[in-house]
């Protein structure tokens, strides 16, 4: 992986996460060359710092962006709201769960990202899910095919760390839409701006929230409801297989990350085992999951597992890990391979070191992870298709 900051792991990591989802290597350089000095006090410490940097970048692009748009240039300006809402949903992604500037930060990204939509991705919108008597905030990409009939439709659900905006400006929504797949970007129960700006925390019980989101896609005359996929990344790994295992309306499942044993994770960084995705880990995996007292949520998180759940899946089921996944061990996604014994069919795939994508959810050469994936995807959709006798 390409590490900018020697020895500073979770800068990284939002770093290369940055590049690999439309950044520019010559806007961060600029940005980041100032933290160089900095980083090397560790993940925690410097993140006032970190935030300052990637803010003012930031602006300076929603300058360029605006001067765009007033030129009637409405693509560029789009393309580079697009880059703001990357870097500033980067540097959002590091704040500790403690800061109070955050829940303004965040909608600071929403409008961003809502820009570049307006100018140059309108093919998706913002949407609300009904949800017990709120609502999920997601965006909804939908598929040319649409106009042609209902399309198939993989929901994309968000890890520990991670919002509906990094799904977006992943790129992956697209791959699919070129595929002839609509894609619903969702910030379940704590991710996103569920977590944010509604106070939803996580549930382990993963089908409990998934039910509402299918029995709403259901209701879209633009959705092939015998084509419904679930795809999650890093503790979407642990979530999407849950989802498909106990919610039997969706046909496919991709685990971006076998997360088979999240609750040991958290044992093993406890003994400083694996590195941490995000600075001030503890605080903000307290947060996602609603707990004030340590001890009581490493108790909490031993259940979180799919021992006994990865069985009960009954779909295509695959499994995409990284061979130098320094959060997930590899041993995970063997583990939930290995237990899906009723997917009528399984894949494993292992990215190596030497073709890239080695490194957790394949961040590091993240076009060629997201790319097998969605091919995987089309081609499993397309052999639900009936044949013509």
């Amino acid at each position: 992986m390409f590490e900018y900051f020697p020895g500073n792991y979770v800068w990284n990591f939002a770093v290369i996460g940055a590049l690999n989802s439309g950044g520019q290597i010559d806007e961060i350089d600029r940005a980041c060359r100032p933290l160089l000095e900095v980083a090397k006090a560790g993940s925690d410490a410097g993140t006032g710092e970190f935030l300052r940097v990637w803010t003012d970048l930031t602006g300076s692009l929603v300058a360029k962006a605006r001067e765009a748009e007033q030129a009637g240039h409405l693509l560029t300006a789009g393309a580079i709201y697009a880059r703001a809402t990357n870097y500033l949903a980067t540097a959002e992604r590091m704040l500790s769960a403690k800061d109070p500037e955050r829940p303004t930060i965040y909608r600071r990204v929403l409008e961003l990202a809502q820009k570049a939509f307006d100018l140059r991705d309108h093919g998706i919108t913002r949407v609300a899910i009904p949800y017990q008597d709120t609502t999920l905030p997601a965006y909804f990409s939908a598929a040319p095919a649409t106009a042609e009939g209902p399309a198939p439709v993989v929901v994309l659900l968000n890890g520990l760390d991670s919002t509906k905006e990094h799904g977006y400006v992943s790129g992956f929504w697209s791959e699919l839409a070129d595929r002839g797949i609509s894609c619903l970007l969702l910030d379940q129960p704590g991710s996103g701006e569920a977590l944010r700006l509604q106070g939803l925390t996580a549930r382990r019980e993963a089908e409990t929230w998934a039910s509402w989101v299918v029995d709403w896609l259901e209701t879209r005359e633009d959705v092939d409801p015998a084509r419904m996929g679930v795809v999650g990344w890093s503790l979407g790994g642990y979530y999407a297989p849950r989802v498909a295992a106990f919610e039997k309306r969706f046909s496919l499942c991709v685990a971006w990350g076998g997360n088979h044993n999240w609750g040991a994770v958290q044992r093993r960084r406890l003994e400083r085992e694996g590195e941490h995705p995000v600075p001030h880990y503890w605080d903000h995996v307290k947060w996602v999951w609603g707990y004030d007292d340590l001890d009581e949520f490493i108790a909490f998180a031993d259940t979180i597992h799919l021992d006994g759940v990865v069985e009960r899946i009954t779909v295509p089921f695959l499994v995409v890990h990284g061979e130098n996944d320094r959060q997930i061990p590899l041993e995970y996604a063997q583990r939930s391979y290995d237990q899906a014994v009723n997917a009528p069919s399984r894949d494993l795939r292992i990215f190596t070191r030497e073709e890239g994508g080695a490194e957790h959810v394949g961040l590091d050469h993240f076009p060629q992870v997201s790319t097998y994936i969605a091919d995987w995807v089309s081609d499993t959709f397309a052999a639900r298709m009936p044949t013509s006798s």
